[in-house]
């Protein structure tokens, strides 16, 4: 570990008389001893960064190099760069877990992250519950931001600044390349959003002196009470409404599948001018295609929700436009229909060019079904000759004897 770069430690948090007492210490005993008075004064000053370096200079001494903690590692004798690194390590540990039992953890991941050692962050990350005032933005930063434990960075911005920024952290984050993170998040948005719209639905119910009964669910106080949604009247911000019904569509089937079909249900019930719409289809229709969407992944209204998604697909493919039938297939493959999946890639994207798709392509989805005859006909019909051939050998079955 080099320190060369490394920025300079602030100046001593100490009692002025320190210096002093340092002074003495070196004259009356050496540089050992000066060195040991310096550590305790940084320990009683509870001066942990200073600290760190004060122990690097002790290891210095002892192998009798330059005192300087901040040298170059590559400027010490080859035999001394072992021990100087164990030592570098035994100080960040130290320091470190310092920090950590101060409850510091930005501080304390200062030193572990230069270790290349974040379980101890990690765990004390876990066990992190922050006070009313505490300034949690850099936790967030190492938890979130850093990938340490990006589900707690993602607890502590929703419960501490709201769904409104939670929204937008996600919006923010490719998060298709780690799904079971991008389903925890958006299960945690539906969950939030579905107790605010419950609560306040059931506020406004009582307001009205027709209290709900223990239990209710969003769609039985409407069913009961449409009068709820008279006059253009709301109960959660809309646009949080309309982003949770667009990120749920990532869900798995499960619980949070559950309530966003729920907040899908109020969201299609408001007056015309709150439910958005207007997109691109297949969800042009906003929150009845969502719920659609929602209903096939939990396996109700199956046969439905696909014909309402075929027709999309077909609609779109007649004006030359592919992407209903691309989520069409992308929802096929969610319930495990990989034949009809490739039925549809076949009927609406067989001339499509395959790196733009947001979908398996067609021979994609004949080589998982092993139907090679697939595969080289969507290459004859892209002119692919490798393709071709390539798949007239592979279903053939026949291959050179290898070497």
């Amino acid at each position: 570990m080099d320190f060369a770069d490394a920025d300079a430690p602030p100046l001593p948090a100490i009692d002025p008389a320190a210096f002093d007492r340092l002074r003495a210490a070196l004259a009356a005993h050496g540089p050992a001893a000066a060195v040991e008075t310096l550590i305790a004064e940084l320990r009683a000053a509870e001066d942990f960064n200073n600290l760190f370096y004060a122990l690097l200079m002790k290891a210095r001494v002892e192998l009798g190099v330059s005192p300087f903690p901040s040298g170059p590692s590559a400027d010490l004798p080859p035999d001394t760069h072992e021990p100087y690194e164990t030592a570098i390590r035994d100080a960040g540990r130290l320091v470190g877990q310092l920090y950590l039992d101060r409850g510091d953890l930005p501080k304390a991941w200062n030193f572990f992250r230069m270790l290349g050692e974040p379980e101890p962050v990690r765990a004390a990350l876990a066990a992190y519950d922050p006070a009313a005032g505490d300034d949690i933005y850099p936790v967030i930063e190492i938890a979130w931001q850093g990938g340490l434990l990006p589900k707690k960075g993602f607890d502590l911005i929703l419960d501490r600044h709201g769904v409104c920024s939670a929204i937008t952290t996600v919006g923010g984050s490719d998060l298709n390349t780690n799904p079971e993170l991008r389903d925890y998040c958006v299960g945690r948005l539906a969950r939030a959003l579905h107790e605010q719209l419950t609560e306040r639905l059931r506020g406004d119910l009582d307001a009205r002196g027709t209290p709900a009964p223990a239990g209710a669910t969003i769609t039985r106080m409407l069913e009961t009470h449409p009068d709820l949604l008279a006059d253009d009247a709301y109960h959660v911000d809309t646009s949080h409404l309309s982003s949770v019904g667009q990120m749920s569509m990532q869900l798995p089937a499960g619980k949070e599948n559950d309530l966003a079909r729920e907040l899908c249900e109020y969201g299609r019930r408001l007056a015309p001018n709150l439910r958005g719409g207007g997109g691109d289809p297949p969800f042009d229709e906003t929150y009845d295609d969502f719920l659609a969407f929602l209903n096939v992944i939990a396996g109700e209204k199956v046969e439905e929700g696909l014909a309402r998604f075929r027709a999309k697909a077909a609609a779109g493919a007649a004006e030359g436009a592919s992407y209903a039938a691309q989520v069409y297939v992308n929802l096929l493959l969610r319930i495990d229909r990989t034949r009809d999946a490739l039925a549809a890639a076949e009927e609406f994207l067989m001339n499509e060019d395959e790196r733009a798709l947001i979908c398996p392509s067609v021979s994609d989805l004949a080589r998982r079904l092993n139907d090679y005859e697939a595969v080289a006909a969507a290459a004859r019909t892209r002119r692919d000759a490798v393709q071709f051939l390539a798949g007239l050998i592979a279903g053939a079955g026949v291959y050179p004897p290898r070497a």
